[in-house]
């Protein structure tokens, strides 16, 4: 009976040998690390994927290890290895910025290694202040911002109260926007309509958020004085209707794609790109001129910058026509307009 057995797991071995649709890829060499990343990332469901981050190709290839939900750091982008260019942006140019370092690499190949991190300005501001680098659940980062890019008051304000920068120049403008489901089910029609009972909201937290304090609220007491300002952020907070985000840019799409959120307020940009650039089930409200708020981009050189030839050449470059471009995909406006 062994023997019968050995011959039949014999049998069985060499016809999946033959049988089998790997053998074209052996014969043609082991797959590429594209192809095993692209395996490895198939294991989950496809309705997982397609709503969690990063969004975005990665700068450079590498063994993958991200697990959606687990292990995954969307907002750190490049190389953090003696990196000769780290930039410290506002998080909402998150979906610029791969193509953005791969254009300025491409330009400027004396400088191959960079990495941007665009988490929420606050956040980054504090860790500059403090000097005790970003933990990042067990991982400490130390590295010092060659170039800080945020909005323009707040750049002003640290500039007279720390004197960080040897040069600014302005590079993009934005605006705010509703992001709701696709079809926008709750009929959102404007700021106003925020305040209606029942009505589940994803707003960015003031105390970490810049957007809050520095464009949302204002452009809420516009809209409808402090009884709205109060409603969303007071009330709603209360009713357990508003979720006060960390990191909106990330927590508001997911959270409304996965129908825990109706609405969210976020960056122009934000909402286009998910509804236009990626085909989520995501749709925009336009916000009037008369109750937006708008953003000019800043970027600084730090004056303790590790890399200053490479941080001036990170700030002409921002003005250059190629990476204009890019900032045009994705909806930014000139700094000009």
């Amino acid at each position: 009976m062994l023997a019968s057995y050995s011959r039949y797991l014999l049998a069985s071995v060499i016809a999946a040998l033959l049988l089998s649709p790997l053998q074209p890829a052996l014969a043609a060499g082991p797959p590429s690390q594209t192809d095993q990343n692209l395996r490895y990332m198939s294991s989950f469901p496809k309705s997982l994927l397609q709503i969690q981050p990063p969004w975005s190709t990665p700068i450079y290839d590498g063994t993958q290890v991200t697990v959606p939900g687990l292990e995954n750091v969307p907002d750190i982008h490049g190389d953090i290895n003696d990196p000769q260019l780290v930039v410290f942006f506002a998080g909402n140019q998150f979906m610029v910025v791969n193509k953005l370092m791969r254009a300025f690499i491409e330009s400027h190949p004396r400088y191959p290694r960079v990495v941007a991190f665009t988490l929420p300005p606050g956040r980054l501001i504090t860790a500059i202040e403090r000097g005790n680098g970003i933990l990042l659940g067990n991982m400490h980062i130390t590295l010092k911002p060659d170039i800080l890019a945020n909005g323009s008051g707040s750049m002003a304000e640290l500039q007279a109260k720390h004197h960080w920068f040897t040069r600014t120049a302005a590079y993009a403008k934005n605006r705010l926007a509703i992001m709701v489901y696709q079809g926008n089910p709750r009929h959102v029609t404007g700021l106003e309509s925020l305040a209606a009972p029942g009505l589940k909201l994803c707003m960015p937290n003031p105390e970490w958020e810049g957007i809050a304090r520095h464009a949302l609220i204002p452009a809420l007491r516009t809209a409808g004085g402090d009884a709205l300002v109060n409603a969303v952020y007071r009330e709603k907070v209360d009713q357990g209707t508003t979720f006060l985000t960390h990191i909106h840019h990330r927590e508001t799409p997911i959270r409304i794609m996965e129908q825990q959120c109706d609405a969210g307020v976020v960056w122009y940009t934000e909402a286009y790109f998910q509804e236009s650039v990626l085909h989520h089930p995501i749709e925009t409200v336009t916000i009037p001129a008369g109750d937006n708020q708008a953003v000019t981009y800043m970027a600084g050189i730090m004056q303790t910058a590790p890399h200053p030839q490479a941080a001036q050449a990170f700030l002409q470059f921002l003005s250059s026509p190629a990476a204009q471009a890019i900032y045009r995909h994705y909806g930014f406006l000139p700094p000009a307009n």
